[in-house]
């Protein structure tokens, strides 16, 4: 019922902060964030916080986010694999120049 998701990675051996800064070089942008009765510090966290109205407001729908979702899983199953990494990359940059973030602003 709302743009926002918390996801605790507690069972997926990786902290919210070191999931955060790994899907950053995929050009994936999430948060880290503390997920109830969390053990660990606000600095670090046990989860991350996805929202959705970036993607929306490119123009993103349903139909696009089961590939965001599998682009975070690879991203984080491969982690240590920088090659891995960069194709997710190349996926991602492939999914957003299909919704340009300014596609519909006119010039003056």
């Amino acid at each position: 019922d709302n743009h926002l998701m918390l996801i605790d990675l507690r069972n997926k051996n990786i902290t919210g902060k070191k999931a955060q800064e790994t899907l950053d070089k995929a050009h994936i942008t999430l948060n880290k964030n503390s997920v109830p009765y969390d053990d660990k510090s606000p600095f670090v966290t046990s989860g991350v916080r996805i929202g959705t109205p970036s993607v929306t407001t490119q123009g993103m729908r349903e139909a696009e986010m089961p590939l965001i979702a599998e682009y975070i899983v690879t991203t984080l199953r491969n982690r240590n694999d920088a090659a891995k990494v960069a194709q997710v990359r190349a996926k991602v940059a492939h999914l957003c120049a299909k919704f340009p973030v300014y596609a519909n602003l006119k010039a003056s």
